[in-house]
């Protein structure tokens, strides 16, 4: 039980919900303002294919991910704050230098780069946002901070489909990237808050499973970081109620990755929206429902946890399941105001979740490996997600065509509910397994 000494002020806790949150708005307004200018670099000099445009966010996603697991290991050994800056100052850096590229593999370079940023920054901050608040406050917590997905999102579509209207696609990346070499110092204020100060159970007990699942190892010898790295990761590939919540949001990446990338250009070539207006209309629609939607599954997943410990699991399922059919239609009706209605409420239903799942996973590590579990569920969301669907949706639309290419994205929604509703049925079992262990009622 964290102390009054231990605590983080709540003064101190929202000044620094603020600025991650705020500083979260630009790494996904860098992470999407590419999408946006997809049909401007297939016409530029550059003159890219669909598999090359795809491979663009794919090749961001590859190194986020495989830096992900590195910055883990730091985020939870090293002070946070100072590599939360480094991330920002990164990404922003790489944003920037991509409006200059002069080719493909300068522009392939420059935006595999931003996800050494971007893989220190998302894997660390939700580690000291857990630390800042108590476990039934993060479903909110995670869920102000994550609105950046939407909101970010769609600035970077807004953002780069008006820029690149006026101004063309270079400048578009130029007032993408240099806001955030400001905001890098902005992360140098933060608080670096004692790691499981705020968590009511035992420290090294994850909360809602097995003790056993992720109890920190007793008192040894010391160990290299690399040896420790595998140690802790392996902890956390044997939580089985960890390891389908992440497969889970892996399928649901795959989803919302493909939606991402390919929106645009399917509402462009498949529903004959005018250039921009596309990317600036379906960045609307992200921006409105993904607020709404996050904001209200973090407050209702926070309300529902009162009655169940495993509600944010089943919100997440029972909302994305609701979402499968919606986004069939909307990808498949050749009505421009059905694809508005279906594509509403499938982004509503979708972004129940963002809060409640990423609260989830913090909550089944223990508070000494928090960015590692938010490390590895990066690194497995990504390298089965949203690695994948861009480049598959474009390869599969050269090979036959746009519309019947994003037709596998309901698919992948449908599976990421089946894993999170087995998710929710283990870790009840698994918390039950525990009462009786410990001699209470299973």
């Amino acid at each position: 039980m964290a102390t009054a000494s231990t605590k983080t002020s709540s003064v101190g806790a929202g000044l620094g919900l603020g600025i991650l949150a705020f500083v979260n708005l630009f790494n996904y307004l860098d992470r999407y303002v590419v999408s946006a200018l997809f049909q401007s670099l297939k016409a530029s000099a550059l003159a890219l294919s669909d598999a090359k445009l795809g491979s663009l966010m794919s090749a961001f996603l590859i190194v986020y991910t495989l830096a992900a697991p590195v910055f883990g290991a730091l985020g939870d050994r090293r002070g946070r704050p100072r590599l939360i800056a480094f991330g920002v100052f990164v990404w922003s850096l790489a944003t920037t230098l991509s409006g200059f590229a002069a080719s493909y593999l300068w522009l392939l370079a420059a935006r595999a780069s931003v996800g050494i940023g971007e893989a220190a920054y998302g894997t660390i901050a939700p580690s000291l946002l857990a630390d800042y608040f108590p476990e039934r406050r993060r479903g909110r917590v995670m869920a102000i901070f994550f609105c950046a997905i939407p909101v970010g999102s769609a600035l970077g579509y807004v953002l780069g489909g008006w820029v690149d209207q006026r101004h063309g696609w270079r400048t578009a990346f130029f007032m993408a990237g240099g806001p955030g070499l400001v905001l890098s110092l902005l992360c140098l204020l933060l608080r670096d808050a004692p790691r499981g100060g705020e968590d009511s159970a035992p420290q090294g007990t994850p909360s809602g499973a097995a003790p056993a699942a992720a109890v920190s190892p007793a008192p040894r010898a010391p160990r290299s970081i690399a040896a420790e790295t595998r140690a802790t990761y392996l902890r956390l590939a044997q939580n089985r109620p960890y390891l389908l919540t992440v497969l889970g949001y892996a399928a649901y990446t795959f989803a919302v990755g493909g939606l991402a990338a390919w929106m645009p250009a399917f509402l462009e070539r498949v529903r004959g929206f005018p250039r921009g207006t596309a990317a600036i209309g379906f960045g609307q629609i992200v921006v409105v429902t993904g607020l709404v939607g996050t904001f209200a599954g973090g407050w209702l997943a926070d309300y529902c946890r009162k009655h169940s410990r495993d509600a944010y699991l089943w919100l997440s399922a029972a909302a994305t399941l609701l979402a499968a059919p919606f986004v069939w239609a909307a990808l498949t009706t050749a009505s421009r105001e059905a694809y508005f209605v279906c594509m509403v409420v499938a982004q509503l239903l979708m972004f129940l979740s963002t809060g409640p799942i990423n609260a989830t996973i913090v909550n089944l590590a223990a508070p000494a490996e928090r960015a590692s579990a938010v490390a590895l569920s990066v690194f497995t969301i990504h390298i089965l997600g949203d690695v994948l669907s861009p480049s598959l949706i474009g390869v599969l639309s050269d090979v036959t065509s746009l519309g019947a290419a994003v037709e596998i994205i309901p698919v992948a929604v449908i599976g990421s509910g089946i894993l999170w509703t087995l998710a929710a049925r283990a870790q009840a079992r698994s918390r039950g397994g525990a009462a009786f262990a410990l001699g209470g009622a299973p």
